[in-house]
């Protein structure tokens, strides 16, 4: 059934006839077929499956557009958009070879990171919806996974908690965010590193995804915990990028846009099993591998950075305290729970 490429006929009078068409492996969201139009390899992406299968085509499309500008007088930081057929939720792209990256990739990934969030401005309000953080259940299932694991939190730390998630909810800021930033999602190329997959696109602040550096990749398959001497400078990289474009500065704390991922038992699971289970309630009786690593020690490394971010906040010595204990407890209750991975497989 999906061998064929659905490649209509608006489609060919622009582009031509795809050839040698090849199967490309993608989520179960998606069809993606590597082409040859013109004698040049191009790459056909077809939104499927589910209900949302129009609201993600829409998203990656002005995902796409949007980020696109960075290419106009400057450097890439995604595919070309070289066709579109709405109707069959189809893009055509650029075709882009991935090469392996370098020991330090995380530098030139975050300067690509804040040349595409630098992309939109105010003028794009409407075009994609604001990003959307954790609530205040999120906050109840966190301090219920410490309470099973014998980690009291005084009331005081429930309110911070939703001050919290009240201020990464109202955070200013018109970033393009790519709502899933992961290893697989950019490109490194001759040209500098591409971003794709822009189906979770939106709007919002860019420390939440700045934040994915530190907190190890939150929504992703691969995570990974990087030297604290390459995180700086690969924070340090995105910060004087984003004020070059933008001319302004970005703020330097990350203990919010952490704590969010921290508190989101829906980024312990990949994204179509993100149903409204509570995934953090699962974890005393049960450990789950997705991708480079399981739940539990997701959680645990989670645990560690938050800590560490909170102890410098005078308002946050309450959550500070809290994560210690929750990591020991965690670690007393699982003790051969590894590392995550140093570096990028």
């Amino acid at each position: 059934m999906w061998s064929r490429v659905p490649f209509g006929d608006e489609l060919r009078a622009e582009l031509g006839v795809p050839r040698e068409a090849k199967r490309l492996t993608s989520s179960p969201r998606s069809r993606v077929w590597r082409v040859e139009l013109g004698g040049r390899p191009a790459v056909v992406k077809q939104a499927v499956e589910g209900a949302d299968a129009e609201e993600r085509y829409a998203r990656e499309l002005a995902g796409l557009r949007i980020a696109g500008r960075a290419g106009v007088g400057g450097v890439p930081v995604v595919p070309a958009v070289l066709g579109v057929d709405p109707a069959a939720r189809v893009l055509v792209l650029e075709h882009l070879e991935h090469q392996r990256p370098s020991g330090d990739w995380i530098v030139a990934y975050a300067r690509a990171l804040a040349r595409m969030h630098a992309t939109a401005g105010p003028q794009d309000a409407g075009a994609l919806p604001r990003w959307r953080g954790p609530d205040r259940a999120d906050v109840d299932s966190f301090l219920a996974l410490a309470e099973t694991l014998g980690v009291s939190a005084p009331a005081t730390l429930a309110e911070a908690l939703g001050a919290l998630v009240d201020r990464l909810a109202a955070a200013p800021g018109h970033a393009l965010l790519h709502g899933d930033p992961c290893p697989g999602n950019d490109l490194h190329t001759p040209d500098g590193v591409r971003f794709i997959d822009f189906e979770q696109a939106s709007l919002g602040s860019g420390l939440v995804e700045l934040a994915y550096l530190r907190i190890g990749f939150p929504t992703c398959w691969c995570v990974t915990a990087a030297p604290d001497p390459l995180l700086h400078r690969a924070e340090a990289a995105y910060r004087d990028t984003w004020h070059e474009l933008t001319g302004h500065a970005l703020g330097q704390d990350l203990t919010d846009a952490c704590t969010g991922w921290l508190l989101r038992g829906g980024a312990l699971v990949p994204r179509a099993e993100r149903d409204g289970t509570d995934h953090l309630a699962r974890l005393p009786a049960e450990d789950w591998t997705w991708g480079t690593t399981t739940a539990r020690r997701r959680l645990v490394h989670r645990l560690g950075v938050v800590g560490q971010l909170a102890a410098s906040r005078s308002d946050l010595g309450e959550l500070a305290a809290l994560c210690a204990a929750f990591w020991e407890a965690a670690l007393t209750r699982w003790p051969r729970l590894p590392p995550v991975l140093a570096e990028r497989p």
